[in-house]
This record gives C-alpha cells, sequence and structure tokens, in this order.
C-alpha cells in the first residue's frame, strides 16, 4: 500500500514541478485517461500528447495537493487509489470551489512495477 501512496505523491510531485517525463513514467503504455474536463486519451501516444501540451506552464499561478482517500486491491497486482485533488494559489491557500477534484487511479503490476492502467481525474462540482 505505501509503494501507491508513494506513486501518487510522485505523481503530485511531478504535476506541481510541470516534469512532463516523469508524469508520463507513472502510466502503462495502454492506460485509458480521462481528464478534468472529460476528454478520453487512450494509449500513451494520447496521453503524451495531451500533457506535453497542457502541463508545461500549467502551475503558473498556484500548485497542487493530493492526500489518498483510500487504496483496494482488486488483485494483488491491480489495485485503485482514490484521492482527493485540491488546487491552490501560489500561497497555498485552496481555490475556490472549481479548485478540487476526486481522481481515482487503477494501477497494474507487472514484476515490481506499478503503473497507471486507468485514470479518472474528476472535478467536484459545488452542489446548488
Amino acid at each position: 500500500m505505501q509503494d501507491l501512496t508513494d506513486l501518487v505523491a510522485e505523481l503530485e510531485r511531478s504535476q506541481r514541478q510541470e516534469d512532463v517525463d516523469g508524469f508520463l513514467a507513472l502510466f502503462d503504455p495502454s492506460a485509458v485517461w480521462v481528464n478534468g474536463a472529460g476528454r478520453r486519451l487512450i494509449g500513451l501516444d494520447e496521453i503524451s500528447e495531451f500533457t506535453r501540451g497542457v502541463l508545461p506552464g500549467a502551475m503558473a499561478t498556484g500548485s497542487v495537493d493530493y492526500d489518498v482517500e483510500h487504496v483496494a486491491f482488486i488483485t494483488p497486482d491491480v489495485a485503485l487509489t482514490g484521492v482527493r485533488q485540491q488546487y491552490t494559489d501560489l500561497d497555498g491557500r485552496p481555490l475556490a470551489e472549481d479548485g478540487a477534484g476526486s481522481p481515482t487511479y487503477v494501477w497494474i503490476r507487472t514484476g515490481s512495477t506499478w503503473r497507471i492502467v486507468a485514470g479518472q481525474n474528476t472535478a467536484v462540482i459545488a452542489p446548488g
């Protein structure tokens, strides 16, 4: 379980530092990723093209914090992490309602290496 928590921390670090290659290294080549706007990206090539276009400069006005809320093992080599995501301003203050998310990542383990095989980066919509 700690391995997965550490990988979510690496995901956070790579976003904060706009480390495109570090971010992409977390994905399985066959991964499916749904971004916060609901766009489905299939395969590492599509995920890479999208990420290279949006991650550089994304943290110019703020940052992001991740908190692993739960880990569920589907099999010993397939796991799900549920994350609370909070975007912040440059002073570390949480952004308004549009700054929160509830990403879910499905990881697969090959040998000793875990990679994201599916992810849903869902925005949290305020009630009302």
